[in-house]
C-alpha cells in the first residue's frame, strides 16, 4: 500500500506545464530574433543575420528539449512507471536547468518569474521522487529494505 497517490497528476501537470514553457520559451526567441533583425543589433562585429537565426535556432532546441521532457512527464504518468536510466538523467537535468534559470530570474526578472521556476522545479523533483525506487533495484529482494553491509570477518 505504500504508493504515492498523486503521482499521476504531479506527472502530468509538470508535462502540461513543461509543454506551455516550451512553446513560450519559442514565442520568445521568435520575438528575439525578430528584435535583433529589425535593431540591426551586432556583437562583437557577428552579422545581425546570423544573430537572428541563432536566437530561433537556440530557442527551438531548448523548446524540443523541453517537449522531450514533457513526453517523457507524459509517458510517465500514463504508465504509473518510473522512467528509464535515460530519462530520470534527463529530468533531472531539466531540473537543474530551472534551478539555474529560477537563480538568474531573481535578478534579471524578478521575483515572480523565480516563482515559477521553482513551481516547475518542485514539479519535476516531486515527480523523480515519487516515482523513485528502493535500494536493491529489480533484482530479488527488491520489496526489503536496504541494510547496511556486514563488517567482513577476519
Amino acid at each position: 500500500m505504500g504508493e504515492v497517490a498523486a503521482r499521476r497528476p504531479v506527472a502530468w501537470t509538470a508535462a502540461v506545464v513543461l509543454v506551455a514553457e516550451a512553446l513560450g520559451v519559442l514565442f520568445l526567441n521568435w520575438v528575439l530574433s525578430i528584435v535583433v533583425d529589425k535593431q540591426q543589433m551586432s556583437m562583437a562585429g557577428i552579422d545581425p543575420g546570423a544573430m537572428s537565426a541563432g536566437a530561433w535556432i537556440l530557442g527551438a532546441v531548448f523548446a524540443l528539449y523541453l517537449l522531450c521532457c514533457a513526453v517523457l512527464l507524459a509517458r510517465t504518468g500514463l504508465r504509473d512507471r518510473a522512467p528509464g536510466t535515460f530519462g530520470r538523467v534527463l529530468l533531472v537535468t531539466c531540473a537543474v536547468v530551472h534551478a539555474v534559470l529560477g537563480a538568474f530570474a531573481v535578478g534579471l526578472v524578478g521575483w515572480g518569474a523565480f516563482a515559477a521556476a521553482m513551481a516547475v522545479l518542485a514539479l519535476l523533483v516531486l515527480t523523480l521522487l515519487a516515482y523513485g525506487t528502493a535500494y536493491g533495484g529489480n533484482g530479488a529482494g527488491a520489496g526489503t529494505p536496504a541494510t547496511a553491509p556486514a563488517r567482513p570477518t577476519t
